[in-house]
């Protein structure tokens, strides 16, 4: 029987055992993985720069291709935590496309963490800038009297 992608045959007492996924699907995988790879890297460029990470626009593009590929994963291992692929060729480089996607993820995670400490960063000084004018132009004082302004007040007459 045919199930999502992976094909099942009824093994002994009827429990399906999970064959090895097609040879398509390995290299559809493997290429959904090098476009994740791509718009993960070409945002970590992105943050490189130092662009804040809300102004990034491969959030939309990043955040699809991890939701097919979370999908893939799922239909592929079927609840296990394993994916089988017959052809061990395209197993190999399925492994080292897992393995580079986890890298640039895990830089991703880094470079995005330091882009919003960053945004932080600057949120904090526009903060303790606004509350700097609104102190020194507010008519009250810390305890909220009003504040005496010192005046001074000269004359121009002459005796």
């Amino acid at each position: 029987m045919k199930t999502g992608t992976a094909t099942m045959k009824q093994a002994g007492h009827g429990n399906p055992t999970r064959t090895g996924i097609s040879d398509e699907r390995a290299l559809a995988m493997i290429q959904l993985i090098d476009e994740l790879i791509l718009v993960i890297d070409d945002e970590n460029a992105e943050l490189a720069k130092g662009l804040p990470a809300s102004r990034l626009k491969q959030v939309d593009e990043k955040a699809r291709l991890a939701e097919l590929f979370e999908r893939w994963v799922a239909d592929c291992t079927g609840g296990s935590n394993a994916i089988h692929v017959q052809n061990p060729q395209l197993r190999d480089r399925l492994v080292d496309r897992i393995l580079q996607l986890r890298g640039a993820m895990d830089e991703n995670l880094v470079r995005l963490r330091a882009a919003i400490e960053a945004s932080h960063r600057r949120i904090d000084a526009v903060m303790q800038a606004i509350r700097e004018q609104l102190a020194s132009a507010s008519p009250y004082g810390a305890g909220g009297a009003r504040a005496v302004r010192a005046t001074s007040v000269g004359t121009s007459i002459r005796a």
